[in-house]
């Protein structure tokens, strides 16, 4: 089965993350567990904790549907020491935060280098990040996201993730979102059937489609090879639909969490709804 849903909000506490995904006929979600552009935020409190898991429970959305992203504002492969460690402190307690709430995936962005170290070098210090953030908690997978390649940015091509999971040392607690627009972006092409067939077929050559644990689905206002991260609606933009009738078929998509980015908002259950009637489609 498909889980489908879209990054909602969590405003007034994270316990309300579960009702705004189950308001669109959302069988997945992604949330903020904190503000994503501060450093600091204030602890979880036990009433929140506790009314997010009942919440989870009332909607019939399971833990591992769940797909909460880290702040913006960490770069595990930041050049400057300092930076770096800031970085690091914030990204363990975004997992310490996953674990309170029972979560067991955290997505994130995986770091860029600000044209001040080698591509090698910041990859390395990505790798290092997760095993200091995994040796420090217990249960959460940490989920590259890859990125369509703005500026310094690393994670949009296979083999960088491919790299970064080969310096993780506990491979279990690893693991791939792939961004539809972002994969776009970065040159991999999505707007066809044999397309799509090509680009997943380099994705397991290179990676490996057993990492592959969230996807985020998002049409692209950007053309292929852009590396411009700008996402539109499903059915708009450069990219087509294709991609979507073959995501909702795949094998490797079942049971995954798989999570709107789009623009439109109010367009998120219609949305939902068409993505449904793709896998039914072809059943």
């Amino acid at each position: 089965m498909r889980r489908i849903g879209a990054h909602v909000s969590a405003q007034g506490g994270v316990e309300n993350a579960p009702l705004n995904a189950a308001a669109i006929n959302a069988k997945a979600f992604a949330l903020f567990t904190k503000n994503q552009r501060r450093w600091q935020a204030k602890p979880l409190t036990e009433d929140s904790i506790s009314a997010f898991k009942s919440n989870c429970l009332k909607v019939g959305i399971a833990p591992g549907h769940i797909l909460p992203h880290d702040s913006y504002l960490i770069n595990l492969g930041h050049p400057d020491p300092d930076a770096l460690a800031r970085s690091r402190d914030a990204f363990v307690d975004e997992m310490h935060r996953c674990q309170q709430l029972g979560l067991s995936l955290l997505n994130f962005h995986p770091g860029s280098h600000l044209r001040q170290i080698p591509e090698a070098h910041c990859l390395r210090l990505i790798s290092d990040s997760i095993n200091l953030a995994l040796d420090a908690t217990d249960g959460v997978t940490a989920v590259i996201e890859n990125t369509a390649g703005q500026g310094s940015n690393m994670g949009h091509r296979f083999e960088h993730l491919a790299t970064i999971i080969e310096g993780v040392e506990d491979r279990s607690r690893i693991g791939v979102c792939l961004d539809t627009c972002h994969t776009f972006a970065a040159g991999y092409d999505l707007s066809s059937l044999e397309a799509c067939q090509a680009t997943f077929a380099e994705f397991d050559r290179v990676v490996g489609l057993n990492y592959l644990s969230a996807m985020h689905l998002n049409g692209s206002k950007s053309t292929l090879g852009s590396r411009v991260d700008r996402h539109h609606s499903l059915q708009q933009g450069e990219m087509g639909t294709e991609v979507f009738h073959f995501l909702m078929n795949h094998p490797a998509t079942d049971e995954i969490p798989m999570v709107l980015e789009t623009i439109d908002d109010s367009l998120w259950a219609q949305e939902i709804e068409w993505l449904y009637s793709l896998e039914r489609a072809a059943s």
